[in-house]
């Protein structure tokens, strides 16, 4: 299982991996990456969720590099390649965490010379969901995913200054330009006191629906312009005391508008809270 030093580098029991250090992309991986081939890494069983929501995903999104899909067994050989990338579903926790919680990571990784497949430098990652929680509460979120992380490498390609152990934050930037976009949100992510469009408006006073999450995953896929999706990870009730990460992302760019955390207890829940919608409120007067 990957160990990060720190989480802001940038659910299926998929690959289990250990590494020991944390580790930035350099100016060299990041021009290097953009040479490589890009497999991407199917789960060994071929009608898992994964599998079917990843491949329609990358087929219709992908262009920063050529692509092949590539199964499970072929993986550990194949990351030997210093001409490949890897886009993958990891185990990951985190080496300061006392708590040992792990999480679901979507990786994208340079092949090489490594010991073991947990020596693989990350060129970008972003958290996918808690480990154990049902992939139905995230697959359908892929395509914006894997357009993210494309988005993200270009962006500290040319901007490699940005990169940090806390890169997620340079995109809270981009909050007050959410004002003149919809916000789309699924009701069980919401605190109680935020549940309905009438009361997110009472503290929010822009534009929000309450959607399944077919309706989320087909604006994803139709890059519906001026619409907004949360990705929330939480432990979906398994612990208190766990972080919640919510992130607001952008359908038509596929960038980051809001990214901010909590840690469950009785008043603080595992969902996007009326604080959140506070935050914006205020970025956006």
């Amino acid at each position: 299982m990957k160990k990060y030093y720190a989480l802001l580098l940038l659910m299926i029991p998929f690959i289990q991996l250990q590494a020991q250090r944390e580790y930035l992309p350099s100016q060299e991986d990041l021009d290097h990456f953009h040479t490589t081939r890009t497999y991407v890494v199917l789960e060994s069983n071929p009608l898992s969720d994964y599998n079917l929501e990843i491949q329609d995903a990358v087929k219709k999104f992908w262009d920063i590099t050529d692509y092949e899909f590539l199964k499970f067994e072929d993986f550990a050989e194949k990351s030997a390649d210093k001409n490949a990338s890897f886009l993958y579903l990891a185990t990951v926790s985190f080496e300061k965490d006392r708590s040992s919680t792990r999480y679901q990571f979507l990786c994208l990784s340079l092949g090489g010379d490594h010991v073991s497949l947990d020596d693989l430098k990350d060129v970008a990652n972003i958290p996918m969901s808690y480990y154990g929680v049902d992939p139905d509460r995230y697959a359908y979120k892929l395509g914006i995913m894997v357009r993210f992380l494309q988005y993200h490498v270009r962006l500290i390609t040319e901007h490699h200054n940005i990169v940090d152990a806390n890169v997620y934050n340079y995109y809270n930037k981009n909050m007050a330009d959410v004002k003149g976009k919809t916000i789309y949100l699924v009701e069980d992510e919401l605190a109680r006191e935020v549940s309905t469009e009438s009361k997110i408006k009472a503290i929010y006073p822009y534009d929000v629906k309450i959607v399944d999450r077919e309706t989320i995953k087909e604006l994803i896929m139709a890059k519906d312009e001026n619409t907004v999706v949360l990705h929330k990870v939480g432990p979906e009730g398994k612990k208190l005391k766990a972080r919640v990460y919510n992130i607001l992302i952008g359908v038509a760019d596929a960038k980051f508008y809001y990214f901010d955390y909590h840690k469950v207890n009785t008043k603080h829940p595992d969902a996007f809270l009326a604080s959140d919608f506070k935050k914006l409120a205020r970025a956006t007067k």
